[in-house]
């Protein structure tokens, strides 16, 4: 018998699914969270526009096997939510989990979540490096 696929309440309950699977290199648990539709996004930083689930999935794989540990830590969740679709916008701190020096990176991520028949699903991920820390941003928009 098939295993279930898990049913995310929120998006929030998604996203942190897709974090927590990230962090354990889990490519099933990862893949969970995604929209199964053809029309999947996901732009990782400095990488190429990657559609269709398929293309997600051999993308994921290939990261999350390569044997390279990291650490994914969102902070600073602005969340514009809505009845069908809900996008947050995250700063990512990815951290090396072979490395104790301390030394990170930021990411700033979109995460866009669709409402579907199965629960909140992830239908775009957009990550981009950034020099801005969230405390820098917030300063920024105070002047």
């Amino acid at each position: 018998m098939p295993l279930k696929k898990p049913i995310y309440a929120t998006p929030r309950d998604a996203e942190q699914a897709m974090y927590d699977a990230m962090n354990r290199a889990d490519l099933e648990a990862f893949m969970n969270v995604w929209a199964e539709d053809e029309e999947i996004v996901c732009i990782l930083p400095n990488g190429p526009r990657i559609v269709g689930y398929a293309n997600v999935r051999e993308t994921w794989r290939h990261i999350l096997e390569e044997g390279q540990r990291f650490i994914i830590n969102p902070t600073n969740t602005h969340s514009l939510p809505g009845m069908l679709m809900t996008v947050h916008s995250v700063y990512e701190t990815i951290t090396l989990a072979e490395r104790n020096d301390g030394s990170s990176v930021q990411v700033l991520a979109t995460n866009i979540f669709i409402r579907s028949a199965v629960g909140w699903r992830l239908l775009v991920h957009h990550a981009s490096a950034t020099l801005a820390t969230p405390d820098e941003e917030i300063i920024k928009t105070l002047h």
